[in-house]
């Protein structure tokens, strides 16, 4: 993160309507929209944030479609191939980002089908999931929460990055997640998220988030 970046203080509240309208805004003029939440799993709650779109979207006239990367992780085999702690692997490796594309973000471009497959697989389970395809209507919102996903090349009409200063990441962190630390240095030196995210939310505190100004 640059040292001259200004943020704004906000609240949940604020923040859940200020996304809102600007995604509103975006798919008035898009067949369908794609959002992507990238924040770091454990120290991050992108989950919340996304969920906390869904009714406002509705209320604004857009049907929503929650999607999670959790559920497009690669199988067990492929994940511990090199042990349960390897931070590269959880870097490089762990989501599978053909499926995703495939299944979701790709059907959902302005010449796609609009049928998309919600969740590829449960990782808890170590198996497929057995769902049918849903149909994402004309000016429907995809929202999508993970970690590790910009840079990625996933398209989206908005992405939004939760940033934690490193300090903070430590301490957010459960203490038997901390081998991941690696992974999300990496993530910040080579992809550079904060950069590359149209919006970016600090959330040291999550209570108290900030927004980073233009």
């Amino acid at each position: 993160m640059p040292t001259s970046a200004r943020f704004r203080p906000i609240t949940v509240e604020r923040l859940v309507t200020e996304l809102a309208d600007r995604i509103a805004g975006i798919a008035e003029h898009r067949i369908r929209t794609r959002v992507l939440i990238d924040g770091a799993d454990l120290a991050t709650d992108a989950a919340a944030l996304a969920d906390a779109l869904v009714d406002p979207l509705r209320v604004r006239g857009h049907d929503v479609l929650r999607v999670s990367a959790h559920d497009f992780l690669r199988p067990a085999s492929l994940r511990f191939e090199r042990g349960r702690r390897d931070p590269d692997v959880r870097y490089e490796d762990w989501l599978d980002v053909a499926g995703l594309r495939r299944e979701v973000l790709d059907p959902l471009e302005v010449s796609g089908t609009g049928h998309v497959l919600p969740a590829l697989w449960d990782a808890a389970r170590d198996r497929a999931f057995r769902l049918p395809r849903t149909s994402v209507p004309d000016g429907g919102v995809a929202v999508l929460d993970g970690e590790l996903l910009l840079g990625q090349g996933l398209p989206a009409e908005l992405t939004v990055h939760l940033w934690l200063s490193p300090g903070a990441l430590r301490r957010r962190l459960p203490e038997d997640a901390r081998w991941a630390l690696p992974a999300y240095t990496r993530y910040d030196t080579e992809v550079r998220p904060s950069e590359q995210a149209d919006v970016v939310v600090r959330v040291d505190d999550p209570r108290r988030p900030a927004v980073r100004e233009s």
